[in-house]
């Protein structure tokens, strides 16, 4: 692996997050209790032997240089890094103008590094991947691009992922970006095959095909919208079937999952729990790092009138359950939940106070969210529908399947 470089594209501004991304970028959103979602991409090549990972940053990137700096630093090891590059407008006054530009702005980075090959993923996706096999088939077919692929219900593709099109020898035949009608896998209705932003370039290719798009007036600086289709029709860019992947210590391996919307992010978080999650975090053959904060264990008492309860639920370190129940939900760092409270289908990202008496039902609280005693949040629309109203709190959002979001620092309930 001493001949692979990574570039992980981490300046995503995250939207569709908001308002967890009102004060981070979206690499930096917290998942799954302990986690931050740059973290599996970061085990993924970690895992893999490939330890020459560059971090482009841009929007919001301080949480995740901080992050970065206290929970994934190397040292001792000749050649190996992670570092982070921010933007420095390097080529123009401007912030970077896609996912190709930000590339292009740092092709110094790379050539310093005279590697073989240059994989270029996403750092905001939720999956384990053993780089390494995209590799070997990279190497098999000789090709000048490899791009990972999934397949995936054609309604839920549509306007968000680059549609793809194979032949028989996995070579890429067709790709169009974020189509409105993505065309379907043949003998397969209802279903297609989609990019994961994940490539894989020979090193000489990307810096020259970078350097020729930096030229076009035109041009929209982007993988999918310009240098994939550019690339394909040569012959050389290959399809690798990312459900072909194998993790040791796992059986179902092959789960992806986008968190670009509120929505999915939460339903990625209902799939760690129950008795068979459709996603691990549990395995001891690949370790999930990240930056663990000096906290005791999670912490469960009872009171006179209360028991504490938990059930289907991931608890983190430095929680503190004293008399609440905790029913399918997620708890980050030191949340606090007292006498009487109920947290039902929720996931609390950490530092919260959770009052005696008060109830959440699917919701999403940021860190420093304190609940006032006997609040109720998820189970009266009309209630609801009044927080929502009130001007004071208009960071306060509800997805399109109900899911209550609530800042940091905010305080329901006083």
């Amino acid at each position: 692996m001493s001949g692979v470089l990574a570039m992980i594209l981490a300046g995503g501004e995250g939207t569709r997050l908001m308002p967890l991304t009102h004060s981070r970028t979206k690499p930096a959103v917290p998942f799954g209790g302990s986690y931050r979602l740059i973290d599996f991409v970061l085990n993924n090549f970690v895992n893999s032997g490939i330890i020459k990972i560059y971090v482009i940053t841009q929007y919001k990137s301080q949480s995740l240089m901080m992050h970065l700096k206290k929970g994934w630093q190397v040292s001792g090891l000749s050649g190996a890094f992670i570092d982070t590059i921010p933007a420095q407008m390097r080529v123009s006054k401007e912030w970077y103008q896609g996912t190709a530009d930000a590339i292009y702005q740092n092709l110094t980075f790379i050539k310093e590094q005279y590697p073989d090959e240059v994989c270029v993923f996403g750092s905001d996706h939720i999956y384990k991947m053993d780089v390494r096999q995209m590799l070997a088939y990279h190497h098999d077919k000789d090709a000048s691009l490899t791009v990972a692929a999934i397949k995936m219900k054609s309604e839920e593709c549509a306007k968000k992922f680059g549609v793809i099109e194979v032949d028989g020898d996995g070579r890429m035949i067709g790709f169009e970006e974020k189509p409105e009608h993505p065309k379907e896998i043949p003998g397969e209705p209802g279903y297609s095959l989609v990019s994961m932003g994940n490539y894989v370039f020979k090193s000489d290719v990307l810096c020259n095909e970078l350097e020729i798009d930096h030229e076009k007036e035109n041009s929209s600086h982007d993988f999918g919208k310009d240098i994939i289709p550019k690339l394909f029709p040569t012959g050389k860019v290959f399809v690798y079937d990312f459900s072909s992947i194998e993790i040791e210590g796992e059986l179902d391996f092959a789960y992806w999952r986008d968190v670009g919307s509120i929505d999915s992010y939460w339903e990625a978080h209902m799939d760690l729990l129950g008795k068979n999650p459709k996603f691990k975090l549990q395995n001891p053959k690949w370790p999930l790092h990240t930056f663990y904060p000096p906290l005791p264990p999670a912490n469960f008492t009872d009171t006179d009138d209360n028991e504490s309860t938990v059930s289907s639920s991931l608890i983190s370190a430095g929680c503190s359950i004293d008399g609440a129940t905790i029913n399918h939900s997620v708890l980050g760092f030191r949340v606090f939940a007292n006498d009487g409270a109920q947290i039902d289908g929720s996931v609390l990202i950490g530092d919260n106070i959770i009052g005696k008496g008060a109830k959440l039902r699917n919701v999403i609280l940021d860190r420093y969210v304190e609940v006032a005693p006997n609040f109720t949040l998820g189970y009266d629309k009309q209630k609801d529908d009044e927080l929502l109203n009130d001007p004071k709190n208009k960071l306060i959002v509800r997805s399109a399947n109900g899911i209550i979001v609530v800042p940091q620092h905010a305080r329901l309930g006083f």
